[in-house]
């Protein structure tokens, strides 16, 4: 076996960061042995290494080389695994069956194909993991694996070790000699043995199958370049219980077990084992996470260096698969599909205490701050990617370095007299290096915050002596170490002690309530300011017997003594102490509390009538008078109901008031208080009281609003200033005009303002006012005197116009009666409607001077007089006619347009030249050019008639100006002939009558268009029976619609009449629907902004004869006699002219040759050659009456097939059995449309007339 076995690299089998590869595995065949148990031995070579779990559980690694015996109970072989480019192969020699590990390119062993990571499939069975650990993933003997899937007892049945591990190269008893010799394999579990090695040749070749595993089986190595290699020393190495999640395949999460009768496979090919047929996407995607998860757990164990007392660094190294083969794709080594990311995690509680993550991220390398000095940590390394991480890596140990102490805390007093104080302090951490001395500082009593040094040594107390009393020293302390010394603790300030202070004065009084007393005291004379000094306050209350007691400790020099009784006596001393002792107390000082404030009075009553200024009040004193005797009682009221605004009406020691001075009809409420030396009571219950109302008072004369009219006054006026206590609901107003007149009411009512009417203007009115509420009406007011306004002037008499000239005119008026008032203004309205004339002249003045008017028009005019009274009514309105006058300017001139201007006659009036071009239009066909006017040559003038001013306009001025003026007739239009083409005038018209001549219109600046373009040449491009394509002149063939020149194409009808066929700027045009063989007439025009240009002289162009249509593929049919006919569709003549038919055929691949021409539809073919295929094509022939002959195409093709005889089984076939075989041959003729039809409407009939008879039958009888 050795020679058949090339050596394997132990290194490769060992190294962790490689992936452990199965191999694929062995048919079934060869697994299940004749007996109840096998023993197999697995061959172990130099260098190499074999792992097994023995019956204890334990599991023992066998380096080689070595023969191990492994005994199955049920025959089966336990699952071998191989390094990458190495496979397993089961042999058979003299009953025993050895298990070899064989290079992949001996073609004999069909070795699976190395596969990538990311395609490796999932184990074969849920209890026995994927890989088998080796030793550098193993825990010492006789350390077990934590953890196991599946559990240990699974496999212990199966593959059981049978020698002991002291004795590797000694046989078992049960070995191979003491048991029968295998039967040898039949002829029939050969062919199977074959069948299944093809089957498994022909899947790792198309699916890349198989690859080799690494661990514990039955040898390791790599591929590649290294695999003839010497194997190297192997390579050991401490590994913790959590840094053994990913084994071999047994103990990881992970890890599955096979059931009996399989073999273990974890190829990362497409391939599965032969026993169990499990692919589907999904697995091959569970099994590439595995792979992953795999390649995650074999980061190695991180380096420690730079170790400090407060960091170290950590670097690790990236996981990584095994190197690929020669000759094999960059592709196929594993490559993860996101960078790698890490996490460092430190314990230093040992390897099984808790790890805090310290660093995540990306790179190789960390620092890590913030530890403790002297102190051991675990570190390891986790490694992640796309949501998976592998297991923790082996833990790293180191002890971080020592350092100098922790700054200790501040020393405290322990005890301390007048000059000397015991400092006690506690020890810092050391941080590894013990504490030797102490550095103890104090400022010396000065308070300059220089410190010397007073205490060096290992002592943890120390004494200060010789101190001053009452007086307050710094201290600080700090360690020391091998290290170094620590950092100074916080100051702290500490006191000495003093002598028994002296008794303090007597406590004062500060304030006094009526449940507490505020007292403060003062400090000892002559007690320093360091000494703390504390004090008691006694209290003793009157009558009470219980002598003084404490009622204060504390520090401060004043305090609040609560919960006493009101105005009574208390009797207080104080007394002072510090750490020495306790003074003597104070002499005794007394102070009472004060009274309380007596309860609220009685509520109020009414005490006789309520009077409507007036009512009187009493009340009862208050039932508890607090302690103090009542010293007067304080009356307030408050006018409405709001309680807002109170004033005061009584104070004095009565108990009734009388309320004076009080508003009639007004809501009152009171309230009553009494106060004492212990302060003010609360307020009594409100009492409510209302007065009766009185009439209103008198009212303010009302005044007028405004200036006073003529005949009417407008009245205003304020409410009375006394309401007499109720609303005022009605005023009422009297108007007297002369003494002796009586007083009229004018106006009654709840307003405060009033029109009085029916007065007369200019006379003195005399007026009065008066208010009433519910209590009645109040006084008049006083008289107040006023006189009516002067009236509005009245109307003007018709007023008198005369005029001047056509646009001037004179009104004058005479001034109406003044009505009391002297007329001061005049108003003049003019228009040219009655209903619509504005004012045109407003002042003193009797006449006005109208400009501006129109001649020849009508104007109405009025007046109206205007006083300080008002304006008066207006006169009857005047008619006033302006006389005649010259024309107004042209005021709108415009240009005719080119439609326009061409249909006037070149002698408007003449209808002699109209009848002759009639005649021309009828003779010629078209109309003269030279009869139209040219926009190049001439201008077309429409102006709107302008106002004649009365009379008739008799001619108009046209004025060109260089040349001579133009006059024409009373017309609103007119042609301008014979000027410049291209060329700019400045035209104005004057309008004229038989007045004169009006004004020249606004120079309006016309010009005349360039001359129209000439026809081109047009010509036939292109001809078919139906179609004329026709090109004009040199441009492209499609051009804008915007261009400037364009063209327009006419076609004679069969009128006699051209009809357009295109306009555009185009130069060709396809004219289509023509009719064969027929000549047609065409010309062509150009036309631009110009105008149109003349007609081209006439074209004719012909189309020519069409050719026949194509026609159908023609019909073959045989005949009995060997031979066919060809038939194919007619033609009707075309035209009156005679149709012919041309029949090509075709010999197997030669070219088509005429066999028949004529007017026939069909064709018999006689004799065709055996065993040839024939090919018909026709096409009909016009044969036109000038001997031409035109040909359509022709029709597709038509194949006939030779007539073949069946094969029989002798060398030949006589002559009569061929004939037999060709009529058989013949093919049926299939029935015609007509006879399909006639058969299915026969049994659809047959089919209605059987149903018809079973319903006769069943149903209806």
């Amino acid at each position: 076996m050795a020679d058949h076995t090339p050596p394997l690299e132990q290194g490769q089998l060992l190294n962790p960061e490689l992936p452990l590869l199965a191999s694929p595995p062995p048919p079934p065949v060869m697994v299940n042995g004749d007996g109840p148990q096998q023993v197999i031995l697995v061959q172990v070579n130099p260098g190499e290494a074999f792992t097994i779990r023995r019956e204890d559980g334990q599991f023992q690694c066998i380096t080689g080389p070595a023969q191990v015996p492994m005994m199955s109970p049920n025959g089966s072989v336990p699952p071998i695994y191989v390094p990458p480019g190495y496979v397993s192969q089961i042999i058979e020699e003299n009953g025993v069956r050895r298990v070899l590990v064989l290079p992949q390119h001996q073609p004999e062993f069909h070795p699976g194909g190395h596969s990538p990571l990311h395609h490796a499939p999932p184990p074969p069975h849920a209890h026995l993991p994927a890989f088998i650990p080796h030793p550098a993933m193993m825990p010492p003997p006789p350390h077990l694996y934590p953890g196991m899937a599946g559990g240990i007892g699974d496999m212990g049945s199966q593959y059981i070790s049978q020698y002991h591990p002291a004795m590797y190269p000694e046989q078992d008893p049960h070995s191979q000699h003491g048991r029968p010799q295998f039967v040898h394999r039949d002829e029939r579990t050969s062919k199977t043995y074959e069948r299944l090695q093809k089957k498994l040749k022909d899947r790792q070749g198309g699916g890349g199958g198989g690859g080799g595993g690494g661990g514990g089986g039955g040898g390791g190595g790599g591929g590649g370049s290294m695999k003839d290699s010497p194997p190297s020393s192997p390579q050991k190495s401490r590994a913790s219980p959590n840094s053994l999640d990913v084994h071999n395949g047994l103990g990881g999460p992970g890890g599955q077990e096979p059931e009996q009768g399989q073999t273990s496979y974890t190829g990362t090919g497409g391939a599965k084992p032969t026993g169990r047929e499990k692919d589907g996407e999904s697995g091959e995607l569970d099994e590439e996470a595995k792979a992953l998860q795999a390649l995650l757990g074999t980061v190695t164990k991180p380096l420690v260096s730079d170790i400090q007392a407060r960091g170290v660094v950590v670097s690790w190294t990236a996981p990584a698969g095994p190197p690929s083969e020669e000759g094999s794709p960059a592709e196929a080594q594993p490559s993860p599909p996101e960078p790698f990311t890490y996490q460092v995690s430190i314990s230093c509680t040992g390897m099984e205490g808790p790890f805090k993550s310290m660093y995540s991220g990306e790179e190789l390398s960390t620092t890590l701050d913030d530890l403790r000095p002297a102190t051991d940590y675990h570190v390891r390394v986790l490694a992640m990617c796309k949501c998976l991480q592998g297991n923790p890596s082996e833990a790293a140990t180191f002890t971080s370095l020592s350092s100098d102490p922790d700054p200790p805390n501040p020393p405290r007093k322990a005890s301390g007299t007048k000059s000397a104080l015991v400092l006690q302090w506690k020890a810092p951490c050391d941080n590894g290096s013990k504490i030797q001395n102490y550095i103890l500082q104090w400022d010396e009593g000065k308070g300059t915050g220089v410190y010397e040094q007073c205490y060096y040594g290992p002592q943890k107390q120390y004494r200060v002596t010789k101190l001053s009393p009452a007086s307050r020293y710094s201290f600080r302390l700090a360690a020391k170490n091998d290290m170094g010394t620590s950092e100074f603790s916080e100051v702290v300030d500490l006191f000495t002690s003093c002598s028994v202070p002296a008794p303090p004065l007597p406590p004062e009084l500060v304030k006094a309530g009526v449940t507490w007393l505020c007292l403060q005291w003062h400090r000892p004379t002559g007690s320093p300011k360091e000494d703390d000094i504390s004090y008691v306050l006694e209290m003793e209350e009157e009558g009470s017997g219980y002598g003084f007691q404490p009622s204060y400790d504390g520090e401060e020099l004043s305090s609040t003594i609560k919960s006493l009784h009101r105005s009574t006596n208390y009797k207080f001393r104080v007394a002072a102490y510090n750490t020495e002792g306790k003074s003597n107390p104070s002499q005794v000082a007394e102070f009472p509390t004060c009274p309380d404030r007596p309860s609220s009075p009685c509520r109020p009553v009414i005490k006789g009538k309520v009077l409507p200024n007036a009512f009187r009040m009493a009340w009862e004193p208050p039932k508890d008078n607090g302690g103090a005797e009542v010293t007067k009682y304080v009356v307030e009221i408050s006018e409405g109901l709001s309680g807002l605004s109170w004033e005061l009406a009584y104070s004095g020691s009565a108990v009734e008031h009388l309320c004076e001075g009080l508003k009639p009809g007004c809501p009152y409420q009171t309230r009553v208080y009494c106060m004492s030396e212990g302060g003010q009571s609360p307020l009594s219950e409100t009492l409510q009281v209302q007065t009766p109302p009185v009439p209103p008072g008198p009212c303010q004369p009302p005044r007028v609003v405004g200036k006073p009219k003529a005949r009417e006054l407008q009245l205003r006026w304020g409410p009375p200033q006394v309401d007499g206590g109720s609303p005022v609901s009605c005023y009422s107003v009297e108007v007297c005009g002369l003494p002796s007149e009586e007083a009229r009411e004018a106006h009654q009512g709840a307003e405060l303002e009033c029109t009085v009417g029916s007065l007369l203007p200019g006379r003195t009115y005399s007026l009065r006012l008066r208010a009433a509420n519910k209590a009645g009406y109040g006084p008049l007011s006083e008289r107040c005197e006023v006189t009516t306004g002067p009236g509005a002037p009245e109307p003007c008499k018709p007023p008198h116009t005369v005029c001047k000239s056509p646009s001037c005119a004179v009104v004058s008026w005479e001034a109406p009666p003044c009505n009391g008032a002297p007329v001061s203004d005049f108003r003049l309205e003019w228009g040219a409607a009655e209903g619509s004339m504005l004012v045109c002249y407003s002042g003193p003045a009797l006449s006005h001077e109208m400009k501006g008017l129109l001649p020849a028009t009508n104007y109405f005019c009025r007046v109206q007089a205007v006083n300080v009274a008002g304006v008066g009514p207006f006169s009857e309105a005047v008619l006033c006619q302006t006389p005649c006058s010259v024309p107004a300017a042209v005021s709108s001139v415009h240009a005719l347009k080119e439609s326009e201007l061409r249909g006037y006659k070149t002698s408007p009036g003449s209808e002699e030249d109209e009848e002759e071009e009639e005649e021309e239009e009828e003779d010629e066909g078209v109309r003269s050019a030279s009869a139209l006017y040219s926009p190049s040559t001439c201008l077309g003038l429409r102006w709107e008639p302008p106002c004649d001013h009365g009379s008739e306009i008799t001619s108009y001025l046209v004025d060109l100006g260089e040349r001579q003026p133009v006059a024409v007739g009373p017309v609103t239009h007119y042609v301008l002939q014979h000027l410049q083409p291209d060329t700019s005038y400045r035209i104005r018209i004057q309008a004229l009558n038989s007045l004169g001549a009006g004004p020249f219109s606004h120079t309006f600046k016309l010009k005349t268009k360039p001359l129209p373009p000439l026809p081109p040449r047009l010509e036939c491009t292109a001809f078919s029976h139906q179609t004329l394509r026709l090109k004009w002149g040199e441009g492209p063939t499609k051009a804008a619609a915007s261009d400037a020149l364009q063209y327009q194409l006419q076609m004679e009808d069969r009128s006699g009449r051209f009809v357009s066929l295109y306009r555009g700027p185009c130069h060709t045009h396809k004219v289509q629907r023509l009719n064969e063989f027929t000549s047609y007439t065409f010309r062509i025009q150009a036309f631009n902004e110009a105008g149109e240009g003349p007609f081209s002289c006439v074209y004719t162009f012909s189309t020519p004869r069409s050719p026949p249509a194509p026609l159908k593929a023609p019909k073959l049919e045989r005949l009995e006699d060997h031979s066919c006919e060809v038939s194919w569709e007619s033609v009707p003549p075309m035209k009156g002219d005679p149709i012919l038919y041309a029949l090509q055929s075709m010999t197997g691949n030669s070219d088509f040759k005429q066999v028949y021409k004529g007017s026939s539809t069909s064709f018999h073919v006689t004799s065709p050659q055996p065993n040839s295929d024939y090919r018909f094509r026709v096409c009909a022939i016009r044969q036109c009456q000038d001997a031409l002959e035109l040909s359509g195409p022709y029709s597709p093709t038509v194949t006939l097939s030779p007539q073949r005889s069946e094969l029989a089984a002798g060398s030949g076939l006589s002559s009569s059995g061929s004939r037999t075989g060709a009529e058989a041959a013949r093919p049926r003729r299939s029935l015609t449309d007509e006879q399909c039809a006639a058969l299915l409407l026969m049994f659809f009939a047959v089919v209605s007339i059987l149903i018809a008879f079973v319903i006769q039958y069943f149903v209806i009888k």
